[in-house]
């Protein structure tokens, strides 16, 4: 994604009918290294733009690959998720770690931003280590000369003992270097890292006990089993006869108990010393390197009283002006009344009538929910323009470098429900599309910060379609509006608060690379808007057409009847009358719906005030729609799914309760 790899793994989802499917023979090229490192973009030199995304078998993360040909032959490359280390923590490191030691790999590339060479070295260490057949990729060269930091690659090579190119992702510099060595990458064999007499006895003791091959070295394995991973645990039941297991894990245990501190601990200082020793004879840094004008200038954007206007002003040209004014407004009139209402649903409606002769039939298509009439229209001349602009704000954003900036200022108060500054951009995301939002928070860290964003998304966070219509319905009453969003922000912190208590699991940690602040490329914005447009297709499209098939089986059956009867008295107890019933009702189809037939009731004089803002509030806090809840589905599982659509459902009508309560208590007419 990243956005951030937020939305820079979405990015690569073109498509093309020959090179998008390489051959399950290829030999295998892997990109690996952290976020915000070029990574996506050096594997768009390396493949261009015709690549496929799928997700990794059993998980929710998303492969990029496509194939890079070359005069040696052609190469499956693909691009894995990020990841820090060998020994992975998120879901993305685990599928990165998994690719590693199971692609029997020609070639794996470390990308590496040579500016922040001191932190990413020891990755590749481990992936020296490992014994893979490695070359280093020392990125944004250009940027780091800039700022003073020079790197002898060729001595660097030499210590290493692999390939070292510098290159830059943005002009394709150094590209056809890197590509020449991969054809000649032989698997590295020097053991860079010394982790202390302790650790290292007890690894030889380990190495002699287990088998070799299974892609990555006995020494990483015996270190991954010190370290308790639970990859090394897992293939250690799965590949060691049981005595040799349960002799490893006594040799594990006892050397953990001979040591002051974790594993991990002496692995990270062994690596950071080990770092530090390489970078003293091959690279030089400057002084004064923090403060520079772009260093202050990020700092300061990370700091509450700078950064809070700072993010106040990108939120409202961003999203409440170039999204919700041009996007949701000017866009979507354009194509909803000029184009779909002139040129597509008469002839399309005509075409219909004249071809099919039921009814019935006619409505699938062209009545008044058909799946022209209402899935296509509303999937293109709606939600298209308004994702289309978020989009293009996103990948300003993400290009320029601000948005982990952004995550670092708001992940203090994010901590206090649950979540981390990385849950920003699938919550901004939200406000285009919570559709979309929701496939997002597949970046977060852990499956309960998952959790929690993806119900607080579904149920306090309104999409652009939905926001339009509650900002024209409550156009006029300034007090109603900020009841109304007062009401929202009591209910996001109260709930996230309450789930981040109750889910098991502890809080998240968070660290993000800070890529350097740079004026955005118009080629790197349009390739990103233009591949995420396309994953927009694949992804979400057709789970409109699916709501219309849903609406049409529901009128036609009369299950629809049945279910605004059912409602009705929920709908009364909030002190609405029976007609918001069917507001509610097709609310679940398309939020937007639902927000318009309580205009429809506004301007019929059906709703006073108070009531127009209870029905505000209730139907913003009520279910997600057809087209959220299938990818929630998708994420999350059916049980949990659920399981939050009848905790949402519950909140939904207590929470009108409880606003139509205190208005009355209060005396308050809005």
């Amino acid at each position: 994604m990243s956005v951030t790899r937020l939305l820079t793994k979405m990015a690569g989802s073109g498509c093309h009918v020959e090179d998008a499917r390489p051959g399950p023979t290829l030999p295998k090229v892997l990109v690996v290294g952290s976020p915000n490192v070029g990574k996506s973009l050096l594997f768009n030199r390396l493949t261009g733009r015709y690549v496929t995304v799928s997700n990794y078998p059993g998980t929710t993360v998303d492969v990029s690959r496509g194939v890079l040909k070359t005069a040696d032959g052609r190469y499956e490359v693909v691009d894995t998720p990020g990841m820090y280390s060998l020994a992975p923590i998120t879901d993305e490191e685990r599928v990165s770690f998994s690719l590693l030691v199971q692609q029997e790999a020609r070639a794996v590339i470390h990308v590496i931003d040579a500016k922040n060479i001191q932190r990413m070295l020891g990755l590749s260490l481990q992936l020296a280590e490992a014994g893979l057949p490695l070359i280093v990729a020392l990125n944004m060269a250009d940027e780091a000369r800039g700022l003073g930091v020079r790197i002898d690659a060729a001595k660097l090579q030499e210590t290493l003992g692999v390939p070292v190119v510098e290159t830059v992702a943005t002009t394709g510099r150094g590209i056809p270097e890197l590509i020449g060595q991969i054809s000649a990458v032989r698997p590295a064999t020097r053991v860079l890292t010394n982790y202390g007499a302790a650790l290292e006895e007890a690894v030889v003791s380990i190495v002699e006990i287990l088998p070799g091959g299974n892609g990555i070295s006995a020494r990483t394995r015996a270190l991954l089993l010190l370290q308790e991973e639970e990859e090394g645990l897992a293939w250690l039941r799965q590949n060691v006869e049981l005595a040799k297991a349960e002799r490893v894990l006594r040799l594990a245990g006892r050397a953990r108990c001979a040591l002051r501190h974790s594993v991990h601990y002496y692995a990270a200082i062994a690596l950071k010393a080990r770092v530090e020793k390489i970078l003293a004879d091959c690279a030089t840094f400057p002084v004064a390197r923090a403060n520079g004008v772009r260093e202050r200038l990020s700092r300061m954007l990370m700091r509450p009283v700078i950064g809070v206007p700072v993010l106040l002003a990108v939120l409202y040209a961003g999203l409440y002006k170039f999204v919700g004014s041009f996007g949701a407004g000017v866009l979507v009139d354009f194509l909803q009344e000029t184009v779909f209402s002139g040129y597509i649903t008469p002839p399309v409606t005509r075409f219909v009538e004249a071809v099919i002769p039921w009814p019935m039939l006619q409505e699938l298509f062209v009545g008044e929910y058909g799946i022209v009439t209402l899935g296509i229209r509303y999937a293109v001349a709606i939600i298209l323009p308004i994702v289309s602009t978020f989009f293009i704000a996103f990948s300003i954003l993400e290009d320029s470098g601000y948005l982990p900036r952004m995550a670092m200022l708001i992940d203090r108060a994010f901590k206090k429900i649950g979540l981390t500054g990385r849950a920003v951009i699938p919550m901004v995301l939200g406000f285009g599309c919570d559709t979309m939002a929701t496939m997002v928070t597949r970046t977060l860290e852990t499956r309960r910060e998952k959790i929690i964003l993806t119900l607080l998304l579904a149920l306090t966070i309104p999409c652009s379609a939905q926001i339009g219509v509650i900002l024209g319905l409550l156009q006029g009453r300034p007090a109603a509006l900020l009841t109304w969003a007062g009401f929202m922000v009591v209910v996001f912190v109260a709930a996230g608060g309450l789930l981040s208590r109750v889910l098991p699991g502890e809080g998240p940690s968070f660290y993000m690379e800070l890529p350097p602040l740079r004026v955005p490329s118009f080629g790197n914005v349009a390739i990103k808007t233009y591949t995420r447009v396309v994953w927009y297709f694949k992804e979400v499209f057709p789970l409109f057409i699916l709501a219309s098939l849903f609406i049409w089986v529901g009128r036609f059956t009369g299950l629809f009847d049945l279910l605004i009867k059912g409602m009705t008295p929920l709908v009364n107890w909030i002190g609405l009358p029976d007609q918001a019933s069917t507001a509610f009702l097709f609310g679940f189809f398309r939020r937007d719906y639902g927000a318009a037939g309580l205009y429809d009731l506004q301007k019929s004089g059906a709703l006073n005030g108070n009531q127009l803002t209870v029905a505000v509030i209730t139907i913003t806090l009520f279910l997600p729609c057809v087209a959220q809840f299938l990818i929630m589905k998708k994420e999350r599982g059916m049980k949990m799914t659920l399981l939050m659509s009848g905790a949402i459902f519950v909140l939904a009508f207590s929470g009108g309760f409880a606003a139509n309560t205190l208005l009355n208590l209060l005396g308050i007419t809005l």
